[in-house]
């Protein structure tokens, strides 16, 4: 995938890509620290279609859904001839008992039998986390294991 960059002087930088159906989609990350994503036409970058300014947590949001999808695609169709073994992302709420905690106080391996195989944070991937690292809101956590072990990490993060 080719990702251009472009320097808006004064500004900030652009970053986009065209897609397969032949989009362009990017970012402009603004130096206040904003970002906005947009739509454009695969000939102009400068002709806008679409625009949607994000806050800091929203584009990191939408990083974590868009990485963790990835990343949950991959596990699914790495997993699909082992029969009984499933891909899911739990998301860690503002209201979750484990938030600002480490992973391992929830003991989702133990009492579930699930593996937390990844956590998508601000964009970022967080591989193999060990159970010191602290949970925070918005996390996209990446798990594998039985539909039931699943259902039981869900309700553990959801209720302790």
């Amino acid at each position: 995938m080719n990702v251009d960059e472009t320097e808006l002087p004064g500004l900030g930088v652009r970053k986009d890509f065209i897609t397969a159906s032949g989009r362009r989609i990017g970012v402009v990350e603004l130096r206040e620290g904003e970002t906005e994503l947009f739509i454009s036409t695969w000939d102009d970058p400068d002709t806008c279609q679409a625009s949607i300014p994000l806050t800091a947590d929203e584009a990191a949001a939408l990083g974590n859904l868009l990485g963790g999808q990835h990343i949950a695609m991959r596990l699914a169709e790495a997993h699909k001839e082992i029969p009984g073994i499933v891909t899911r992302q739990f998301s860690i709420a503002a209201d979750s008992p484990f938030h600002d905690q480490p992973m391992g106080k929830a003991q989702i391996r133990t009492r579930s039998g699930v593996s937390i195989v990844a956590i998508m944070r601000e964009g970022e991937v967080v591989p193999s986390p060990a159970p010191d690292v602290v949970l925070h809101t918005g996390d996209l956590l990446v798990a594998v294991g039985t539909q039931e072990g699943l259902d039981s990490a869900a309700a553990i993060l959801r209720n302790g």
